[in-house]
């Protein structure tokens, strides 16, 4: 017995006619051959855990740039949350959680240094625009392992709509957009209460009491209603109190932490740091590795710039601006 056709008729027998059946993907953009012991939602899930683009999470931003203390989020750990609380809801509503677990562990991978404040500098540089959504789908389509990663039409369609413009077309895919909003509003308020830039009273009482108080609380009580107003039906959504809440949460935190707070002081030079790689690999290509100098003729000069700066690390970042425009220490040996 092959292993992965028995898991994909449990997945015909056990799981909801609204979900994605991995036995049934509309396929990969090169064809090949089938595992035999995972299905193709599997497979992606552990192509994606195994590219150097997901290592690199753990050393990139999420709200605050190089903070004092080992337990803000990274870019990373919100990628794990993101997956839990995907998974979960996957899980309740009998839809495909390898499907919602690979989407959630690939929607950031071509997210920039610095966060949102990178993201922003290159969409001001790069004529074409930048998204961290589309650069994402880029990573596994294009660069990781200088060809991609081959992964299903499922996987990538919910990578590329995850955020907030984006109309993924599962079940799945629509899951982890909400679940990224789970994760980044609570887990971004647990960090601006720990680095002091909000207090427990500044947050909106009304969304407090239905919600709850607390991380843990306010996570459940979105995740319950969403499984509770999504059961057996052919749509992920919410009951319109829970919705408006968490969506007034949202706007509370680009009111107070998102947007100008002590958190994002940082911001600025993070910009300028970008602009200045920019400006220097434009006029300078033979200073990116020979890897990217080869991917010149294929993509332009100015996405290969694009997509070798975004992949950057935030420490990555730094080190490359300080050896281009930081003296380097000289000493006499005659001393």
């Amino acid at each position: 017995m092959i292993l992965r056709e028995e898991l994909e008729r449990r997945e015909e027998t056990l799981l909801s006619p609204y979900a994605a059946k991995s036995g049934r993907n509309r396929g990969r953009e090169r064809s090949e051959q089938e595992c035999s012991m995972r299905t193709a939602f599997q497979r992606d899930r552990d192509r994606i855990i195994h590219s150097k683009a997901f290592r690199r999470l753990k050393h990139k931003t999420q709200v605050f740039i190089s903070p004092e203390g080992d337990h803000f989020r990274t870019r990373l750990t919100h990628t794990l949350e993101v997956s839990q609380i995907a998974r979960t809801i996957a899980r309740a509503l009998a839809l495909n959680e390898d499907l919602a677990e690979a989407i959630a562990l690939g929607h950031d991978l071509g997210h920039t240094p610095f966060g949102h404040a990178g993201e922003e500098a290159l969409d001001r540089v790069f004529k074409e625009g930048f998204s961290h959504a589309r650069q994402s789908l880029r990573v596994v389509e294009v660069l990781e392992q200088g060809e991609g990663l081959n992964l299903t039409w499922e996987v990538r369609d919910g990578i590329v709509n995850h955020s907030s413009s984006g109309k993924p077309s599962t079940l799945e895919g629509q899951i982890v957009r909400w679940a990224d909003r789970f994760a980044y509003i609570n887990h971004d308020i647990d960090d601006a209460l720990r680095g002091g830039i909000i207090a427990e009273e500044d947050l909106p009482q009304d969304c407090i009491r239905l919600l709850g108080n607390g991380h843990r609380s306010r996570i459940n009580s979105m995740v319950m209603d969403m499984v509770q107003a999504s059961w057996q039906q052919p749509e992920i959504r919410m009951s319109p109190e829970v919705e408006e809440a968490t969506l007034k949460l949202r706007q509370f935190m680009f009111r107070h932490v998102y947007i100008g707070s002590q958190a994002k002081a940082e911001e600025s030079k993070a910009k300028e740091l970008i602009f200045s790689l920019y400006r220097v690999f434009i006029h300078h290509p033979y200073r990116m590795p020979a890897e990217f100098q080869a991917m010149i003729p294929r993509y332009s000069l100015e996405r290969t710039v694009v997509d070798y700066i975004s992949g950057m690390t935030d420490r990555f970042a730094v080190k490359v601006y300080e050896n281009l425009f930081l003296p380097s220490p000289w000493m006499s040996f005659r001393d």
